[in-house]
């Protein structure tokens, strides 16, 4: 089952992206892209929500509606 999860990105004076989340506690991801952001998130919070699963305290989120607005990031 797929959930939504918002994250807060955000490009450092470094270069750097971070990505962080109100959803998940202890959600932080950084990349040099975009790209490489979201996908260290997405593994980040799968390991976090799998942890807070063995410990038997799921997180709650909204449910994957049947439509929902995505931004969808492109280089042009």
């Amino acid at each position: 089952m797929e959930k939504i999860i918002t994250l807060h990105i955000e490009k450092l004076p470094e270069g750097v992206y971070l990505a962080t989340s109100d959803d998940i506690n202890g959600l932080v991801a950084q990349g040099r892209t975009l790209t490489e952001t979201l996908e260290i998130a997405r593994d980040v919070a799968k390991k976090l929500l799998d942890a807070q699963t063995e410990r038997h305290n799921p997180i709650q989120f909204k449910a994957v509606e049947n439509t929902f607005d995505y931004p969808l990031v492109i280089g042009v």
